[in-house]
């Protein structure tokens, strides 16, 4: 059975708030591979704009610590987390996993897990690539809210270029070198260095393309960035 490591943008469950519609429609999507195919799916979830509203709520009272940011943004992610395995509740593993060796103790017949944060120090990306390690698979998925990976932030620099494939070594030298707590990152640096180190692959693909989360599935062509070795 094939094990697919699906990172859940936090961008996707709460933009701003629930996505109902887009819960619906990425059940449906897994839920289908889960009936018409032998693979497995561990999805971690993200924090999204209920991190964003907890860590600015709080520093406009307090001055957070570095810390204090993260644990924020890692119960936020529990949350969303909560949230997916309440919607999978008939065929995901009962209890989610926050820290990732416990995916180890889980079932292999599981077909559905539920992942989270777990402490300071990264985002939900390197958790993705610490299970893929654990269980040897050699690629994952990041959904996000964004078609491609760009060579700088769209957002800021019109000069932006999408990327379709790249080598970790080279996009690499695009991301800052250390996580800090709140990074604006298409992927979390030091998720990038374990993923270039254990050679995983990362396709990173937008939520609202989830034809194109089969097609990668599938070895098709598909919108989006393949990150890997090769």
């Amino acid at each position: 059975m094939e094990t697919i490591i699906i990172s859940v943008g936090g961008s996707l469950i709460v933009p701003g708030g629930i996505d109902q519609e887009f819960l619906q429609q990425f059940r449906a999507c897994i839920l289908e591979e889960v009936a018409m195919t032998e693979r497995r799916f561990i999805l971690i979830a993200g924090g999204g704009r209920t991190a964003r509203n907890y860590q600015e709520a709080a520093n406009a009272v307090a001055p957070l610590v570095p810390a204090d940011v993260d644990w924020l943004g890692i119960h936020a992610t529990r949350l969303n987390g909560h949230l997916l395995r309440t919607i999978f509740r008939d065929v995901a593993h009962p209890t989610m996993i926050t820290n990732p060796d416990e995916i180890l103790d889980v079932p292999d017949d599981t077909r559905i897990i539920i992942a989270a944060g777990y402490r300071p120090g990264a985002s939900t990306d390197l958790r993705a690539v610490q299970i893929a390690s654990l269980l040897s698979a050699h690629r994952a998925i990041n959904l996000s809210n964004t078609d491609y990976v760009y060579t700088a932030d769209p957002r800021t620099n019109p000069d932006a270029v999408p990327i379709e494939h790249m080598q970790w070594e080279n996009f690499r030298t695009l991301i800052p070198t250390e996580w800090s707590p709140g990074l604006s990152s298409p992927f979390d640096p030091i998720a990038a260095k374990l993923a270039q180190e254990r050679d995983v692959e990362v396709a990173c693909i937008s939520g609202t393309r989830l034809p194109s989360l089969l097609s990668y599935l599938n070895n098709e062509p598909f919108i989006g960035t393949l990150l890997n070795n090769k």
